[in-house]
């Protein structure tokens, strides 16, 4: 698995990666992998699930990394997740907030209270005739199972995400699909397309 990991792009700063679904941030031996293929100290900046697949940034040094954690902290990254759903949202666009609850199973689930709410704006369209919408979601905080639970309170959990009632597939279909911020001056806009066979053609 490691050696599906990709890299997008990297200079004297930071190293953007794709990252397959099923590779642990943590776990799997990602952070001494890339240090072995960098021949650098490496910082991470944010994580993304097992099951999520995506772009991932790391620091080359400790400045930088705390750069660019101050930008996610503010909202200055941009962040977009692609995710496909075989059920019907109660709504096809809008906002979802609410405060994240850990459950008894260790899963989390969205409550009406605004105390420090998760917040995530979507769109959804059809991705194809056999009843698979595309939700595009832009999160505006960045908690823990923060976008598997917002679909999950839409009524649309992600295919493939059987902690949050999605149904059985090949892998959970949910990808980090783009990073936009600005770091020295410079502007930069990274993305990078999903792998799995549901994912619609054109995006």
């Amino acid at each position: 698995m490691i050696k599906q990991v990709e890299t997008i792009f990297q200079n004297q700063d930071f190293v953007i990666i794709s990252k397959p679904a099923g590779l642990s941030f943590h776990s799997d031996g990602l952070h001494t992998y890339l240090r072995s293929i960098l021949s650098c100290e490496i910082y991470g900046v944010h994580r993304l699930d097992k099951v999520t697949s995506g772009l991932l940034i790391f620091a080359k040094s400790s400045d930088v990394a705390s750069a660019l954690s101050k930008k996610f902290e503010s909202r200055e990254m941009k962040k977009v997740y692609i995710a496909l759903s075989d059920k019907r949202p109660s709504k096809k666009q809008g906002m979802i907030k609410g405060d994240m609850e850990k459950t008894r199973d260790g899963c989390y689930k969205l409550t009406r209270n605004l105390k420090n709410p998760a917040l995530t704006r979507f769109i959804s369209e059809s991705a194809n005739e056999q009843g698979i919408r595309l939700f595009r979601l832009f999160p505006e905080t960045g908690k823990t199972h923060q976008l598997r639970v917002a679909m999950k309170s839409l009524g649309s959990p992600i295919i493939g995400d059987d902690r949050y009632g999605g149904s059985e597939s090949d892998r959970t279909y949910l990808h980090a699909y783009e990073l936009s911020f600005n770091l020295n001056d410079e502007d930069f806009n990274f993305q990078v397309l999903p792998v799995g066979s549901l994912w619609p053609s054109s995006l």
